[in-house]
């Protein structure tokens, strides 16, 4: 098996403005600043896994789908910088890059609006041609902001391949993850809001959420870790368990914390991490990601990590 790390998921360009305050309904507010980045929680965690990978001799490929407008080649261009392979990149000639519009006031309040574009569109021709590349995964990392169906055929090529699959279970579905789901998963990583919506119970601290993740576990997934933000991370995986305590950070932006966690998480793992070491990796990644603004931009050095992990 090849030390290789697959995000199949999203890939969005970001446009945010940032104004004193949110327009209401019918009113034009003039911004103070604008900027245009990648994201998509997909592009995020393949990104946030490549600027750690590169020192450890571990592979990052992002795999999903674009358009093929100007928006795709900002998108493919940041993804290369970051050292992501793009071969499974697939571009869409019917629809366009997805795009989230963000509109940001000065208390930090934000108002999203995102249009899924190409990446509603990602289906099981996609999985079809991904087979090859989820065979020699490590780690095959997953997002629910496109399809649910191609994502769990993707996690059953790459299992039946060996590798171990970590769902970031955000947007958090109303009705939860169907049945099938749960068994296909070996890492979740819920934040309080997505946990409460898959297991009824929103954890304020780490007893909470060590009930929280053996729920979790009750639905058949083997490993659960629950982010916490401000209050660290709890984990349970194979009858042991923990809490790493939040890291002494001065955070700035969280937009892409846990996205920055699971691609921290994903590159400890493939590179042989005992779960407990690699959940602190993952969360001492999260942790720098708030010190810095954007998404996939807020990612982590290894150097930086290594550096506060002491």
């Amino acid at each position: 098996m090849a030390d290789l790390v697959v995000s199949f998921g999203s890939v969005n360009v970001d446009i945010v403005a940032y104004a004193p305050t949110l327009p209401r309904p019918g009113e034009t507010v003039h911004a103070e600043r604008t900027t245009i980045g990648l994201g998509g929680k997909g592009a995020n965690q393949a990104a946030a896994a490549a600027r750690l990978a590169g020192p450890l001799g571990l592979r990052v490929a992002m795999a999903g789908r674009v358009g093929a407008d100007a928006f795709a080649a900002l998108a493919r261009d940041r993804l290369a910088a970051f050292g992501v392979g793009l071969d499974h990149l697939r571009q869409d000639d019917d629809r366009p890059t997805g795009l989230a519009m963000i509109g940001v006031d000065a208390r930090g309040e934000n108002a999203i609006t995102v249009a899924a574009g190409a990446n509603g569109a990602v289906g099981q021709a996609d999985v079809d041609a991904l087979a090859p590349l989820l065979r020699q995964a490590r780690i095959l990392l997953l997002q629910l902001e496109t399809p649910l169906g191609p994502s769990l055929a993707a996690a059953r090529l790459a299992r039946a391949g060996g590798a171990v699959v970590i769902l970031d279970p955000a947007p958090a579905p109303a009705a939860g993850l169907p049945d099938a789901a749960w068994s296909l998963v070996d890492f979740i990583t819920p934040n309080e809001t997505e946990t409460e919506r898959l297991v009824g119970l929103r954890p304020d601290g780490p007893d909470s959420a060590a009930v929280a993740a053996r729920r979790l576990q009750a639905r058949g997934v083997r490993g659960a870790i629950v982010k916490l933000g401000a209050g660290g991370v709890v984990w349970r995986q194979d009858g042991e368990g923990g809490h790493v305590p939040p890291f002494p950070v001065e955070a700035i932006d969280s937009v892409a914390a846990g996205d920055c966690f699971n691609g921290g998480l994903a590159v400890a793992l493939a590179r042989g991490d005992r779960v407990a070491d690699a959940v602190r990796f993952a969360a001492a990644c999260g942790a720098l990601a708030t010190t810095r603004p954007g998404a996939a931009e807020a990612a982590p050095t290894l150097d930086a990590v290594r550096a506060l992990l002491g």
